[in-house]
């Protein structure tokens, strides 16, 4: 079975990236009528850029994952109808937001709906602490859930940043598939996403000819949301908390710090550590690969922490990944010259 499951793996990167590749490539004509975003004061871009790849890479992510798992023919490795739903909803919630922005009270609503549909297609027997009650459980996984879709999104603001981000997580998930710690589905959904990003990586590097927009940021943050907490209901909850840790701190801490300082933290900004490294000095290719390697590190620990028996050794391996984390956010925010 380990086999068989790494080649499906195989084979739905690799389609993935394919297709990813060709309807980036086949959409950006389209996407410069009617998808163009234009710099402002909050963008860390300079001329009109198109927007809107996610079509190609969800449209990817998905097409591949049905493919080969249709292919495999095994009941078991079906991904719930829900989380394909949801993900196709809310990339078109993101489509919409690109072309005419939704007000944040519906806009969050729609996303909800999203983020709850995954929730409630979950079995019941599927639980992270067996003695909270099971509606407490589920609730803060909403909200956890949709916290997760948002800061997906508020963190793709650089060129390859959410490549830099999601195809170390999605190696790391299919690496943690095969080693029998994820169903056989949810590895191959992460391997579909690992290629998709892939392909769509060339036509996103500095200086960037397309964009994802909110119809690729918003999916993908429900996909590996989704993947992630397949990892934490099956007793990684180390392992899912460290592969993501990048984005789980410099989102959460730079939210807080906006609600400290009384600021409007629902409208755009340009406060998050990975924006002020820019504005200190750091170009943006140094700041991305910088985030990569970080990564990178991260996912090592986070195999480690899946691994081993000993729960002291996997609360070792966090801290040094939350260190690994506070010195790069660190690193950020201090004025430097521009490298790389």
């Amino acid at each position: 079975m380990a086999n068989s499951q790494s080649l499906l793996s195989l084979a739905a990167a690799v389609s993935a990236a394919l297709l990813s590749g060709v309807l980036t490539w086949g959409l950006r004509p389209l996407l410069l009528r009617i998808a163009l975003a234009k710099p402002n004061a909050r963008s860390s871009h300079r001329v009109p850029t198109p927007q809107g790849a996610g079509i190609a890479v969800i449209a990817a992510t998905l097409v591949a994952a049905a493919a080969v798992i249709a292919f495999a023919g095994a009941a078991e490795m079906r991904i719930p109808l829900a989380v394909f739903g949801a993900t196709l909803f809310i990339a078109a919630v993101g489509f919409a937001d690109d072309i005419h922005s939704i007000p944040i009270a519906p806009r969050l609503s729609l996303q909800g709906a999203a983020v709850a549909a995954v929730i409630l297609a979950a079995p019941d027997n599927l639980r992270l602490v067996a003695a909270c009650p099971f509606w407490l459980e589920r609730g803060l996984l909403f909200l956890a859930g949709l916290w997760f879709v948002n800061l997906v999104n508020f963190m793709d603001g650089l060129d390859l940043m959410t490549v830099a981000e999601i195809v170390p997580v999605t190696g790391a998930l299919v690496l943690l598939g095969w080693l029998g710690e994820l169903p056989a589905s949810t590895t191959v959904a992460a391997a579909a996403l690992f290629g998709a990003m892939l392909g769509f990586a060339p036509f996103n590097k500095p200086m960037a000819r397309i964009f994802l927009g909110d119809v690729g940021s918003l999916p993908i943050g429900l996909l590996v949301g989704w993947c992630l907490l397949q990892l934490a209901w099956h007793q990684q909850v180390t392992a899912a908390l460290l592969l993501p840790l990048y984005y789980l701190a410099d989102a959460t801490v730079t939210l807080l710090r906006r609600i400290a300082r009384r600021e409007p933290f629902w409208e755009g900004h340009r406060s998050h550590f990975y924006q002020r490294a820019t504005e200190n000095g750091f170009s943006v290719s140094r700041v991305v690969s910088e985030v990569f390697a970080l990564n990178v590190v991260l996912a090592a620990l986070a195999i480690g922490a899946a691994m081993t028996s000993s729960a002291t050794f996997a609360v070792l391996l966090f801290v040094i990944g939350a260190a690994a984390t506070a010195f790069l956010m660190h690193r950020f925010s201090r004025a430097r010259p521009s490298l790389g």
